[in-house]
């Protein structure tokens, strides 16, 4: 980690950073968290800092920023920088043991609290992935609008769930709760990681336009045909 912040450093000289929010207060304050929650905030923002070095490096540095962003993890999904992935032929495979559930058994076989955002009200549809030795899941998928609408929520922590391929000028940071989140404009590549680290490639499929955020330690994903803003102001509206 201590190269990692070194070589950052060491490029900051090449960069001409565009405008962005203000995030002194925020960095100084995760600065004198305790050990454990600043250790995590150390490999977050390095991966930040990676991720907008592919965007403003000049070529001759384009290399080494591209194979430090390909670290980047945010909010428990993988964010790849290289060009997406051909997606397999056929229909994906659900996630492992998906299955359906009512609101109130979700919220009981999983390890947070599921919040349902006020601007698209109760779910028409539920469901619940990969469960543990003792019937703990994992991932719960609001569904909305025949399924065409999405929010996964899922335990924040540095294990990937999610992997995305997704790179150029539609990935960008944009605010959730005057909190960082990330934005995906275009379609991408999607695949679940399993519990063993395994990227699941039988489940790969193409993902819509996606914002991914984290609030109290809980990780969510909203993808569907949305606007940026649209998409800013249903996660702001999680109940």
């Amino acid at each position: 980690m201590d190269d990692l912040e070194r070589e950052l450093r060491d490029l900051s000289a090449w960069l001409e950073t565009p405008a962005a929010p203000d995030i002194t207060a925020r960095v100084r304050a995760r600065l004198t968290a305790p050990a454990a929650r600043r250790r995590r905030w150390r490999y977050w923002l390095a991966g930040a800092l990676a991720a907008l070095l592919v965007a403003v490096l000049p070529p001759g540095r384009a290399a080494l920023a591209d194979a430090v962003a390909g670290l980047l993890r945010f909010s428990g999904i993988v964010i790849g920088t290289s060009p997406a992935p051909v997606l397999p032929s056929g229909t994906p495979s659900p996630l492992p043991q998906q299955r359906p559930a009512d609101l109130h058994e979700a919220q009981r076989k999983v390890r947070f609290p599921i919040r349902v955002p006020a601007k698209l009200g109760p779910p028409e549809q539920v469901l619940i992935a990969d469960a543990d030795g003792i019937g703990s899941y994992r991932v719960a998928t609001l569904l909305y609008r025949g399924g065409a609408l999405r929010l996964d929520a899922f335990d924040g922590q540095l294990d990937p769930v999610f992997q995305k391929q997704a790179a150029g000028p539609d990935v960008e940071w944009v605010q959730v709760d005057g909190d960082f989140a990330l934005w995906i404009g275009r379609p991408h590549a999607l695949a679940y990681v399993d519990r063993g680290g395994t990227v699941r490639v039988e489940t790969a499929r193409l993902a819509g336009a996606t914002l991914i955020w984290q609030e109290a330690g809980v990780s969510y994903r909203l993808e569907g045909d949305l606007s940026r803003d649209d998409a800013i102001r249903i996660a702001d509206s999680l109940d």
